[in-house]
């Protein structure tokens, strides 16, 4: 089980986020502070369950959290400032969002920019550590999923609904057919060297 708190007897924040490493979309954090004496132990890090275990668990966390909240830096901000300090923005923008202010903050990774004058501890793979961590990063992982799923409709050549803006294979192929879309980060690599390679060679074989 889980570790319910890092510095006991303070009202307690965990963040995390989703989506640093996609392609296209926003990254977004995700707060939460869990009542004193909460105990949860399917909770843990979002990457280590399924789909339906995150959406269970995203519904207990609603009920049972203090208090959470949610926030995004979009693709262009991230552009404009980086992933890392866009990612910052983000968990500044949840931590903001929250009713109740935090007396400490944990923070999964090893690097943070500080909010305000709230203490805070980075935390190498908190999400795996801390309860409150585990349930940021499942709150972030499934509203950016769902958020990008939406987006699909409007661009679904991509295959976000599958992809959540990840670069997979099939996401780096449309991108070489289609070009790319407003909601894409020009600042990352948006195509691989194999990729290219590949759509080379099959077009050649398909000429010849």
């Amino acid at each position: 089980m889980l570790l319910p708190y890092f510095k006991k007897d303070a009202r307690e924040a965990g963040c995390d986020e989703a989506g640093r490493g996609c392609l296209a979309g926003p990254v977004v954090a995700a707060a939460v502070i869990f009542p004193p004496g909460y105990v949860n132990d399917e909770l843990n890090d979002s990457k280590k369950l399924s789909k339906a275990q995150r959406l269970k668990l995203r519904e207990e966390i609603i009920v049972n959290a203090f208090d959470f909240a949610i926030g995004l830096a979009d693709n262009l901000e991230i552009d404009q400032v980086n992933i890392l300090n866009a990612t910052f923005m983000a968990m500044h923008q949840a931590i903001g969002k929250l009713k109740a202010v935090p007396e400490h903050l944990i923070i999964d990774g090893n690097r943070f920019k500080p909010y305000g004058n709230i203490p805070y501890q980075c935390i190498i793979k908190g999400d795996s550590k801390y309860m409150s961590i585990a349930a940021a990063s499942i709150l972030a992982k499934t509203f950016r999923d769902e958020y990008m799923a939406t987006l699909s409709q409007e661009y679904p050549v991509y295959g976000w609904e599958q992809n959540a803006g990840y670069p997979t294979r099939r996401h780096r192929i449309a991108i070489m057919d289609h070009g790319i879309s407003p909601l894409h980060r020009k600042s990352f690599r948006l195509l691989d060297n194999q990729i290219k390679i590949f759509r080379n060679e099959t077009g050649n074989k398909k000429r010849g």
